[in-house]
């Protein structure tokens, strides 16, 4: 009873259900709501029959279809007929008013909407993905064609060129066979050939099997008639031995007499002479000592020049030892009495450049040259140091170039400056000494050309900066020799002995 009840309600919930549907979405059951009739199938609404339908069909179409399936026929219809069907994406253009159709009809329908819209999304999806292979395959498509275009062209080039061998072929199978026809000549002249040999080698043979008995029949013959000379001798040296018997036993004895002789001499010569040495051996053993001899006499002359020397050294190491002990002595002794020497090492800590430095700059000098060096080197260090020089004052003493009241700035030059400058003032000397002819006084020229140079007011600074640094630094040839004409310690040179 239970079951009968579930099949009584089912069918009230589907009638239900189809009516909600019409009423909310307008669903229509056109043509299914006309009793007894059926769907056509395949039918489309826009395309005017092929064949005559049948009574019931066409009795279904007279009953009035829906408005909005007219309105989308019509749609479909219109849109149709604007497209140009003639393009190459005819296809294409015409499956788009029925894309449109499709969404107008799926946004009508809102309660089928996801469905139709997951259909719809599919089958774009499957188009999309077959006009992508499609799109991958043309290229394909032209590739292949070439390829046919390739394979087609290689195999009419194979079937020439088999052509070619095939001919080939035929022309040597043709050759072939003359030459089959050729070998078989010659093989039966040559079979010709052999028979005739085999009948003359059969011919030869029996000849050989002839000469071949007669030889041993001559062989035979002479066999006998050796035999019978062999014989004749032997009966001949029977009656020779026969005779001499007695001449052969006297000669075997006198022979085995002088063998005995004869051993008894060599046993004698043997005991005698067997310490005897080969007069050969003996003159060359005697050459060889004498050799020896002058050699021993060479060596000892030498060995007695060798000692004689040996004694001499030995006597100049003596006096040597004895020079070197008095030298010793001398030594001790003028230490503890004279000053000791100073350690210039230590001077390398105060060098600017450190050993090596002061290594080059002590290299082959004298304790005395020694302390110049170091002045020097002390006086250009605090001559750097140095700001300012007082003045020497205006005194009648005071050098030209010098003369000058209160402080002087130092212009701290290097020797490569100065020596440059000093060098530049005695061309400058010697050209106008050439132009006048007349030899200018140095230290008024020095004074004139620093003036001229750089100036009164700075003149000076130059002038003390320059006599300082020719001052300090006696080791410069340059410097020294300016700086003692400069002074008067030296006459005014000529222009050959310039100190450049």
């Amino acid at each position: 009873m239970h079951a009968n009840s579930l099949k009584s309600i089912l069918p009230r919930k589907q009638k239900a259900l189809s009516f909600q549907l019409s009423a909310r979405g307008h669903w229509s059951t056109w043509p299914a709501f006309a009793s007894g009739q059926t769907v056509l199938k395949n039918h489309k609404p826009c395309c005017a029959p092929e064949e005559k339908m049948p009574s019931n069909k066409q009795a279904l179409l007279t009953i009035p279809k829906p408005r909005y399936l007219e309105q989308l026929e019509s749609y479909l219809r219109k849109e149709l007929q604007y497209l140009d069907l003639t393009q190459r994406n005819s296809q294409e253009l015409r499956l788009q008013p029925y894309r449109e159709i499709f969404e107008f009809f799926i946004d009508n329908f809102k309660t089928y909407k996801p469905l139709l819209s997951a259909i719809k999304n599919e089958y774009e999806a499957t188009l999309a993905h077959l006009k992508e292979t499609i799109r991958a395959l043309e290229p394909l498509k032209a590739m292949v064609t070439t390829v046919s275009e390739e394979c087609s062209q290689q195999i009419l080039a194979l079937q020439e060129k088999e052509k070619v061998e095939i001919n080939m072929l035929k022309q040597e199978k043709q050759h072939l066979l003359k030459f089959i026809d050729n070998m078989k000549e010659e093989k039966s002249s040559l079979q010709t050939q052999v028979e005739r040999l085999q009948t003359s080698v059969a011919e030869e043979y029996t000849r050989y099997l002839n000469e071949y008995g007669a030889r041993k029949l001559l062989l035979a013959k002479v066999n006998d008639m050796h035999n019978e000379q062999l014989n004749v001798k032997q009966r001949q040296v029977q009656d020779v031995k026969g005779e001499d018997v007695v001449k052969l036993t006297l000669a075997l004895k006198i022979a085995r007499q002088d063998l005995t002789k004869t051993q008894v001499k060599l046993n004698a010569m043997i005991a005698d002479y067997g310490d005897v040495v080969p007069r050969r051996e003996f003159e060359s053993l005697e050459k060889k000592y004498s050799d020896l001899q002058q050699e021993m006499e060479t060596l000892k002359k030498d060995f007695d020049q060798l000692h004689k020397e040996y004694q001499t050294l030995l006597e100049i190491q003596r006096e040597t030892a004895e020079e070197r002990d008095n030298f010793f002595t001398e030594l001790q002794q003028a230490q503890r009495s004279c000053t000791p020497r100073p350690n210039w090492a230590k001077c390398s800590e105060v060098i600017p450049g450190g050993a090596h430095q002061w290594g080059c700059l002590a290299e082959g000098k004298t304790s005395d040259q020694l302390v110049d060096v170091l002045l020097e080197e002390i006086g250009t260090r605090l001559l750097k140091e140095m700001n300012v020089f007082p003045g020497r004052g205006k005194g009648d003493k005071v050098p030209v170039y010098l003369r000058h009241v209160g402080e002087v700035k130092n212009k701290k030059l290097t020797k490569k400056d100065v020596v440059d400058i000093l060098k530049d003032i005695w061309k400058e000397k010697i050209a106008l000494e050439q132009q006048t002819g007349k030899r200018p006084v140095l230290p008024e020229f020095f004074l004139s050309y620093l003036q001229k140079r750089y100036g009164d007011t700075s003149a000076m600074e130059w002038s003390y900066t320059l006599y300082e640094n020719m001052r300090l630094c006696p080791s410069n040839h340059v410097m020294s020799s300016f700086y003692n004409i400069l002074t008067g310690k030296v006459g005014n040179l000529q222009p050959s002995a310039a100190p450049l």
